[in-house]
């Protein structure tokens, strides 16, 4: 049953480091499932998922899942595939060159005031997993959003969910969108780079880089989203940020497909409830710990409070999400949203 609810620009440098991390990590993260497991004939249903980001915590239960070899007992032959940023993710969903998307829900609103019906299908998470950090030298100069006018601010990408929530964290503390300037610098080693040299005064991001941007004391946190508690406080509310979202019309012609993501995605995340940070670390590529496997382990342990045990949406986030995106976003401002038709709860319902 559907659940209803009344819910930069690069330097030219910078841009050839992205394209480049981009690509590498398109080379190394096209991993496919055997789908064979449990099924005998060795023939799986096909699926490619593209995920902003492999490597990023936020996004741990696509790969997660496929390391449990869960994907497999379902019977799917599962290809993840990755973008450094989840508004390219979005892109390549819409375009039909992937079945589903491992992103953050909000997209789902801002895809209906474009005509594009999309929906989450199981939700990985109850808040944003991202944090908004400091340059060190910068430090003295923000010490909160309020200080945000005239700085330049780090963002995966114009359109990314960083960029939505820190543009809500600019309004919300009486700092227009015209007065600072977003700059697109990826993740990872492009993030860090900036921060260090300069080229943004802060900026938004999720572990590992935080995890890396505090070890070499290049900068410090100034808003931590990575629990519900730190969500509530900056957003107002549970944002249910990473997921499994696939366009309507596809989810309602291939419901049994559905139907075995969700039941591989909703065991990822009981098994990452009873397991600690250093069991997800052990299960996780060997490279993903960029050869210090204690940090990787810290900046798992970090972001574990953002994830869900059943895959639910949490209560009342989709409203927080529109509520965020409405203090910015002139589409969904002037559009009449059906929060109902942003998600379902059919496929985790039944995968209990």
């Amino acid at each position: 049953m559907r659940k209803s609810a009344r819910y930069s620009t690069l330097a030219a440098a910078g841009l050839l480091a992205l394209s480049s991390l981009t690509a590498c990590a398109n080379d190394a993260a096209s991993t496919t499932s055997s789908g064979s497991a449990g099924k005998g004939d060795g023939k799986g249903t096909k699926v490619k998922i593209m995920v902003g980001g492999l490597d990023k915590v936020i996004y741990m239960p696509a790969m997660l899942t496929q390391r449990l070899g869960y994907f497999d007992a379902e019977g799917l032959d599962v290809e993840l595939l990755t973008e450094p940023a989840g508004v390219q993710a979005e892109t390549a969903l819409v375009a039909g060159q992937v079945q589903g998307t491992v992103g953050f829900y909000d997209h789902t609103l801002d895809l209906q005031t474009k005509g594009k019906a999309v929906e989450s299908v199981v939700q990985f998470s109850h808040a944003p997993g991202e944090v908004e950090v400091v340059s060190a030298k910068a430090a003295g100069d923000i010490t909160s959003p309020k200080d945000f006018k005239g700085k330049k601010l780090g963002i995966t990408s114009l359109g990314s969910s960083t960029d939505f929530l820190t543009k809500y964290l600019a309004v919300k503390n009486g700092v227009k969108v015209s007065e600072f300037s977003p700059v697109a610098v990826g993740a990872g080693a492009t993030f860090i780079s900036a921060l260090q040299q300069g080229s943004i005064d802060g900026g938004m991001t999720t572990d590992p880089t935080v995890a890396t941007i505090l070890d070499k004391k290049a900068g410090k946190v100034l808003v931590d989203m990575r629990t519900p508690e730190g969500s509530q406080k900056a957003l107002g509310g549970p944002y249910p940020s990473s997921s499994l979202y696939m366009q309507t019309d596809w989810v309602n012609g291939h419901k049994d497909t559905v139907q075995k993501l969700v039941n591989a995605f909703v065991k990822t995340l009981k098994w990452m409830s009873t397991h600690s940070a250093a069991d997800i670390a052990a299960k996780m590529p060997a490279d993903y710990a960029q050869g210090d496997k204690a940090l990787y382990t810290e900046s798992i342990k970090s972001t574990l409070p953002m994830f869900t045990d059943d895959g639910v949406m949490p209560e009342n986030g989709p409203e927080t999400v529109e509520k965020v995106l409405k203090a910015f976003n002139t589409n969904i401002q002037n559009a009449d949203v059906d929060l109902s038709k942003t998600y379902t709860t059919e496929f985790v319902e039944a995968a209990k």
